[in-house]
């Protein structure tokens, strides 16, 4: 029977072959199966027996071919039961050549769910297979590829069917979008901060990476975590893409097959790089490809290992981590907007009122944390102050489903054709990049920026104070300056 094993993202095809012959009874999985894997001798053989069905008395063999390729995970067991019923002569040999399987057998004969179900049926889709059999919580995730999924609950289920006994109920329709309302932090609730709330927004309609630096309790986390709530939904490829990757790693909602919604992950300042980036004797994919189409936010951003920092940049550019193995390959996709917080200093006191007692030499070796060719992948820099007392006891800031309606009718400008460099603009841009100085990367991040405040504003051209204003939020001398 055909099930597939997941490299990265990839389904690989797994035959999945029973022989039984006589001897001592005894049962073998072989096939580089690894320990998750081997333990479905016991699963299987306590499913079979739960489910009424007789167990063969026989030398059974398994094999999960091709023998080369690691088997890992206890996705396998349903395939591995059913390919054993087959030789028993319990099952019709010949059903099994139009399905696919995949799923976790309890000891009682229960079906339960694995991730990677989505993977398994594409698979199953290019090899031209029409059923895959699987949990019926997965059954959703299973009709996005495009087959036709075949939920059970027992064991007992999947054997009926294959006899032509039993027929399963038709999984319900996903809805046309696949949306599930999402409660969000409202930006209404932030006091103050007209300039953060300003660059919250321009990243989100041009989906820029974002620094925020200030002393402490100026609301900078307060504020990045309100950026998913004024984000469009995904389109349907985004949102396949997204399901992919969190059905891999086992992170879909439960009734939620299709994430519709760009993810939001906020990984500790302890995180390792295999846990941000990717990777494991897998791989894996980590933080950054969850994120993929969302928004990843780094709180405390000096406070992560540099390595962990520096590994980010790669991902930056090109949208793509590649974690490369002795025995292969494997590509997550990682386009996500990076939002990142900090401190100006070590103290937290430096912007402030309060003034900041740290030395020159620990504040260059807070400054060594991050490199400048980190924070020139920043396309939005915003030093925030401390809010005054007027602006904390008022009222009526904007709701984040008005900020959403400008950031999708920006996006909307943006995709049917940017703004053009107004003839006022352009000698300050080329001014800019003498006086600055402005790397070739700066001024290519400031144009872009500058053309998300000229859709925003609704012109077909980039005039000189939309330029300005992007100019602006380039790196502050705070972040720079002893």
């Amino acid at each position: 029977m055909l099930t597939y094993a997941l490299v990265g993202l990839e389904p690989r095809r797994v035959e999945v072959e029973a022989h039984l012959q006589k001897g001592v009874p005894s049962f073998a999985i072989v096939g580089l199966a690894d320990r998750a894997c081997q333990e479905a001798k016991e699963r299987v053989r306590s499913g079979i027996v739960s489910a009424e069905l007789e167990w063969p008395l026989r030398r059974i063999t398994v094999n999960l071919a091709p023998a080369a390729l690691r088997k890992e995970g206890s996705g396998f067991d349903l395939t591995i039961a059913l390919a054993i019923l087959a030789a028993s002569h319990q099952v019709p040999f010949g059903s099994l050549r139009a399905h696919a399987a995949v799923g976790e057998l309890a000891l009682d004969g229960r079906v339960r769910p694995v991730g990677g179900a989505l993977v398994v049926a594409e698979g199953a889709r290019r090899a031209g297979i029409e059923f895959v059999l699987c949990a019926a919580e997965s059954a959703g995730e299973v009709a996005l590829a495009g087959v036709d999924p075949v939920p059970v609950h027992h064991l007992a289920e999947a054997v009926a069917y294959m006899r032509g006994d039993w027929l399963p109920a038709s999984p319900p329709p996903l809805s046309p979008t696949g949306r599930v309302p999402v409660t969000c932090p409202d930006l209404a609730e932030v006091k103050g901060q007209r300039r953060g709330r300003r660059a919250l927004e321009i990243a989100a309609a041009g989906r820029h990476n974002l620094l925020l630096a200030g002393p402490p309790g100026t609301g900078k986390t307060m504020l990045a975590r309100r950026l998913p709530g004024i984000l469009p939904p995904l389109a349907r490829e985004e949102a396949l893409e997204v399901t992919r990757i969190h059905s891999v790693v086992g992170l879909l909602p439960s009734g939620q097959p299709l994430v519709a919604e760009p993810p939001f992950r906020a990984p500790h300042h302890s995180s390792s790089m295999p846990a941000i980036v990717g990777g494991g004797s897998g791989p894996s994919p980590g933080e950054a490809s969850l994120a993929h189409c969302g928004v990843l936010l780094l709180d405390e951003f000096p406070e992560f290992q540099r390595p962990v920092l520096e590994a980010l940049r790669q991902p930056l550019e090109d949208g793509v981590v590649s974690v490369a193995r002795a025995n292969g390959r494997a590509v997550f996709p990682a386009r996500f907007q990076l939002v990142a917080t900090m401190n100006l200093c070590p103290c937290g006191g430096r912007g402030d009122a309060a003034g900041c007692s740290c030395s020159a030499a620990r504040l260059a070796h807070f400054r060594e944390k991050l490199s400048r060719a980190l924070l020139d992948r920043f396309d939005l820099v915003v030093a925030m102050p401390r809010p005054r007392a007027v602006e904390l006891d008022g009222s009526g800031e904007e709701t984040s489903a008005l900020v959403r309606e400008r950031v999708q009718a920006a996006r909307v400008r943006l995709e049917a054709g940017p703004p053009r460099m107004g003839s006022e603009a352009r000698p300050l841009l080329t001014e800019a990049v003498e006086k600055l100085p402005l790397s070739g990367r700066g001024r290519a991040r400031v144009a872009r920026v500058a053309r998300t405040i000229a859709a925003l504003a609704g012109t077909e051209e980039i005039a000189r104070e939309h330029l300005a204003e992007a100019l602006s939020y380039r790196i502050p001398p705070e972040l720079t300056s002893t």
